[in-house]
């Protein structure tokens, strides 16, 4: 197998069973939709599928320990790469566009690389997978909460009393106002696109909760 296949099977096995919606599911689409976007903006390939793949992997010590998965999965992917014969170069390079992708931290992507990984993740928070996940994401949040006491301090929304302020509150605040954070014209592109959907679901749902 190659690095691309080996990382796949790595990543696909530590988030076996993973309760929020950072599961393998979502990789794949964030590596497609790099792949999507490296086809017009351009950039590393091997680099992007690297970064996509690998960019969430630290989700489950965050569960665990608090802190940021962002920085737990460039150590995590740095660690791995070294183990599996990666130049120093590639490993620098894919672990820096790891260490920028949150949405929540607002840090900015130097590379075209690291810019398009931002802008994939982002995406897929919109449109009928957006809403989808947004919802899933609730509730294993409410559950982690109960179960073994973790708290999300960056998505306080899900633990309102009622699980509808909590999603209106989180509609405001994130998908609505990720085409002003991106950073490719591609990538606003398909976020318009996703956005409508998300505009008439919402319209929706206020009209049969009145």
């Amino acid at each position: 197998m190659d690095l691309i296949d080996i990382t796949r099977e790595f990543v696909a096995e530590i988030l076996e069973g993973e309760p929020s919606t950072h599961d393998m599911s979502h990789i794949n689409r964030v590596e497609n939709n790099c792949m999507k976007i490296q086809e017009t903006e351009g950039g590393d390939l091997k680099v992007l599928r690297l970064a996509a793949l690998l960019h969430d992997v630290g989700i489950v010590r965050e569960h665990e320990e608090g802190g940021n998965h962002a920085e737990y999965s460039a150590e995590i992917a740095r660690d791995f790469l070294n183990k599996n014969g990666a130049d120093t170069k590639l490993i620098d390079h894919v672990t820096s566009c790891i260490l920028t992708h949150r949405f929540s931290r607002g840090m900015k992507a130097e590379t075209i690389e690291a810019q398009i990984l931002q802008d994939a993740d982002r995406i897929d928070a919109l449109g009928a997978v957006g809403i989808f996940r947004s919802l899933v994401s609730m509730g294993a949040l409410r559950a982690l909460k109960q179960t073994i006491g973790t708290v999300k301090e960056t998505s306080m929304n899900a633990y309102t009393e009622d699980p509808f302020d909590g999603f209106y509150d989180y509609m405001e605040r994130k998908p609505f106002k990720i085409p002003e954070k991106l950073n490719t014209e591609t990538a606003r592109v398909i976020a318009e696109q996703r956005l409508e959907i998300m505009r008439m679901y919402l319209e929706e749902l206020k009209q049969e909760t009145v």
